[in-house]
């Protein structure tokens, strides 16, 4: 049955990206390192506040969506009602998103499809390559071991 969550969580945080970004990688700009993201400036394609005004737009529901998900799932579907039980499934969950989020979304569907190809920035390396994947969720393991205690501690007190 995790797997299925897992699947399934995952699933959603793909969604809800693909959502966000929809069908102009420029709505995803904020995605992208600082040298695209000055080059699209530079060609005018678009400005700072828009994106700034798209990522707060996109990383706010995005952030609740998948919080609300992961408590419904650990305390209401898998009925976690121990600090310890739901801080574990928590940070599975958290885990599981944050290499899948490096792997999947990152190298994978960022590095291989022609749909986050930015035109008149292409010849700028904007995916990450393996050492940064590597880097960046190691830190973020290391965060998600602290966000997990919150999430934990907001399923014990609603369920």
């Amino acid at each position: 049955m995790i797997i299925l969550q897992l699947i399934l969580f995952c699933a959603l945080f793909t969604l809800t990206v693909k959502l966000g970004v929809g069908g102009n990688a420029l709505n995803g700009l904020y995605f992208y390192p600082k040298p695209v993201q000055e080059k699209v400036f530079e060609l005018g394609l678009t400005d700072r506040e828009t994106v700034a005004r798209k990522r707060k737009r996109f990383i706010i529901p995005f952030f609740l969506v998948m919080l609300v998900s992961l408590v419904l799932i650990v305390g209401l579907w898998n009925g976690a009602r121990t600090f310890w039980a739901a801080y574990g499934q928590a940070l599975l969950f958290l885990e599981v998103m944050n290499w899948y989020d490096g792997i999947v979304i990152d190298r994978l569907w960022v590095g291989h499809s022609k749909f986050w190809v930015i035109p008149g920035t292409e010849e700028i390396p904007f995916v990450q390559t393996w050492k940064q994947v590597l880097k960046k969720r190691g830190v973020l393991t290391l965060i998600w071991i602290v966000g997990a205690v919150l999430v934990a501690g907001i399923v014990i007190l609603i369920f």
